[in-house]
């Protein structure tokens, strides 16, 4: 996969200081709100759109199998080797369609999308949030975090209204868990984050 991957834009040009930024927070601030939430005991878990791999590399800590999921290679460079673990694989696939992911066949118990669903436009996400449906286990869960504000020069990013990503999910067979929001970790100014967990049945 490369910078033709919806959303993907200016990544890979960017990738050293991206790396340096995803991982001056770590996986407890970014996903503080939502950790109660996540299953105790270790499970079967995906971070699609991966970046560095600090979600991922977190979770697996935690005792939990990973695949990490990364389009843009000089992130899944990075990726790599600031995280080497044996519980972590790492994929190259990409939404909408994660073709890579649908023939493999594998369901994931947790699922995790963080600050990737608003680079895709609305047909994308319409068919990324059934291919994503598709990919967790009975009972699985999907955690997303959804940035809104300014789009950085060179990005492409789309205004997401919670209330569409609520009716994907929901027509895509899963349920609401928690719905909330958080500042940006960042301080950037006009930066808000939306926070959805989603269940499947």
């Amino acid at each position: 996969m490369n910078d033709t991957v919806a959303g993907t834009q200016g990544y890979g040009a960017d990738a050293d200081a991206l790396a340096e930024q995803y991982e001056s927070v770590t996986f407890e601030e970014v996903h503080g709100g939502l950790l109660h939430l996540y299953p105790a005991t270790p499970v079967r878990a995906l971070d699609l759109g991966a970046g560095t791999g600090r979600d991922a590399a977190a979770l697996a800590r935690l005792g939990h199998t990973v695949t990490a999921v990364e389009p843009t290679p000089e992130l899944r460079v990075h990726g790599e080797r600031l995280h080497p673990a044996p519980a972590l694989t790492w994929l190259d696939d990409a939404l909408p369609d994660v073709p890579v992911l649908t023939e493999r066949g594998e369901r994931f118990d947790l699922m995790l999308l963080t600050a990737v669903w608003m680079h895709l436009d609305a047909a994308e996400r319409a068919r990324g949030m059934r291919a994503v449906a598709a990919l967790l286990a009975p009972s699985g869960m999907l955690a997303m975090t959804v940035r809104s504000g300014p789009v950085p020069s060179g990005r492409r990013m789309f205004d997401v209204p919670e209330a569409e990503t609520v009716s994907l999910a929901e027509a895509a067979g899963l349920r609401v868990a928690h719905r909330g929001g958080r500042a940006d970790l960042h301080g950037r100014p006009g930066v808000r984050w939306s926070e959805l967990v989603f269940t499947a049945p």
